[in-house]
């Protein structure tokens, strides 16, 4: 009987996890489709050069974001579980009013400093005279960046349908406000106001979905007030993690933004602008993986809080198989379909980046399964390892990358991208292995 009743568990939980799964990629599969109509719209209408220079924009933007931005949610979701599952309400509370307060002064802080890189710095980064205008109006994005302690609440509560169908309601939006700036004849700059505009509903929308799913919770009233007295006494370890976690974080996504503003810098715009349309393909598989850990990373910190030690390395081992058959699948759709999807989207002056979306999902889907290892690690308190394997990982990017795109442009790109992928997934393995 006690066989029968782990089997049937087990059996419950894969089925929860799977639905919870279907749900994301399902809006993360519409709202890319429909995300890719408005970057299609945008790259007809304005063309590689001027395509590319808007490409530039949004890498520098979401670089400088995701290199500023604490990314409370590790943390949020680390130790809220454990607090959620003793049923400690006023310390869920606490962290998460420490999340959003957190999430407040990074995303100040990165206008700020995004305003000041482009005064000071535009050069070192690609971003020629006629260009600093349009980035300096497009940093007015960053102070609505305030995703970490909504993601942290939807993922705690298993809100996964108001992360998945969230986004497709703000692409949507997007792709209408895309076709009204084709047919009237939209430039540059207005195609920028419009992704701005895009942008900062998709952020408020976040937002909202986060209280609402407080309030049901009634953890809403009290939030403001609860006290974050004793911060450390209440959850120890919580800066270490929240500083080590977002280290390397910071320090991967160096590579995963700065690479357009690389090979734009190196090579020239209409390169920057192939790759950027590239990764948005490739991104298609990695947003679906990103949707996998949504599920994945708060069902481990809980399972290793309580000490499932068995359901935690189930979870682990069946995520890493389901995402290892998602990327070779990709992988060959991508090979057999890509060209005419090009060509039928963004126009045949864009056919240029087939290859290197090719390339690219080769480097995706080793992402993909080190993303399993990494959740593992992280939550059960060894993010110091993570922080290594990053490091090495990010200089052998940077290595490749100023070696690499000199002589073959935006390829040279794809190429880091796979010895990082590399590097990460084989160090994060052995990291697991050893510890679990």
């Amino acid at each position: 009987m006690k066989a029968f009743g782990d089997i049937a568990r087990r059996e419950k939980s894969l089925k929860e996890r799977l639905q919870a799964v279907a749900h994301l990629m399902a809006g993360n599969f519409l709202g890319s489709i429909i995300g890719l109509a408005g970057f299609a719209l945008t790259a007809r209408a304005l063309g590689p050069t001027d395509y590319g220079i808007l490409a530039l924009c949004f890498a520098f933007i979401r670089a400088v974001e995701r290199l500023v931005s604490f990314q409370s949610w590790q943390p949020l979701i680390k130790f809220g579980s454990e607090a959620k599952e003793a049923g400690r309400n006023d310390d869920l509370r606490v962290i998460l009013k420490f999340g959003l307060l957190l999430d407040v002064a990074a995303a100040i802080a990165g206008c700020l400093i995004a305003i000041l890189l482009v005064l000071l710095a535009a050069p070192f980064f690609g971003l020629s005279e006629p260009v600093k205008g349009l980035v300096l109006v497009y940093c007015f994005v960053l102070p609505f960046q305030l995703s970490g302690m909504p993601t942290a609440v939807l993922r705690l509560f298993g809100r996964f349908t108001s992360l998945a169908y969230g986004q497709v309601i703000s692409s949507l939006l997007r792709v209408i406000l895309c076709f009204l700036g084709y047919i009237t004849g939209a430039g540059l700059f207005e195609f920028a106001l419009i992704w701005m505009a895009a942008q900062i509903l998709s952020a408020i929308s976040l937002v909202a979905f986060s209280l609402v799913a407080l309030k049901r919770e009634g953890l809403l009233h009290g939030l403001a007030s609860a006290s974050m007295a004793q911060l450390r006494t209440r959850f120890p370890g919580l800066w270490k993690f929240a500083i080590s976690a977002n280290v390397s974080l910071t320090i991967r996504a160096s590579a995963n933004e700065l690479d357009t503003l690389l090979v734009g810098y190196l090579a020239d715009p209409a390169s920057a602008g192939l790759f950027h349309i590239a990764k948005r393909v490739g991104r298609l598989a990695q947003q679906a993986g990103s949707q996998v850990q949504t599920v994945l990373y708060p069902e481990l910190a809980r399972a290793w809080a309580s000490g499932a030690s068995a359901e935690f390395r189930r979870a682990v081992s069946q995520t890493q198989w389901l995402l290892l058959a998602f990327g070779v699948a990709m992988m060959g759709a991508f090979y057999v379909s890509i060209e005419p999807l090009l060509k039928w989207t963004a126009g045949p002056q864009f056919v240029g980046a087939a290859p290197l979306v090719i390339v690219q999902s080769i480097a995706v889907t080793l992402t993909l399964v080190g993303a399993v290892f990494r959740s593992a690690l992280l939550a059960i308190g060894e993010e110091h390892r993570v922080l290594t394997s990053v490091l090495i990982s990010v200089v052998g990017f940077y290595v490749t990358a100023l070696i690499f795109i000199p002589q073959i442009g935006a390829m040279g790109a794809n190429v880091a991208h796979i010895v990082m992928a590399v590097l990460w997934l084989a160090m994060m393995y052995v990291a697991y292995r050893r510890r679990v």
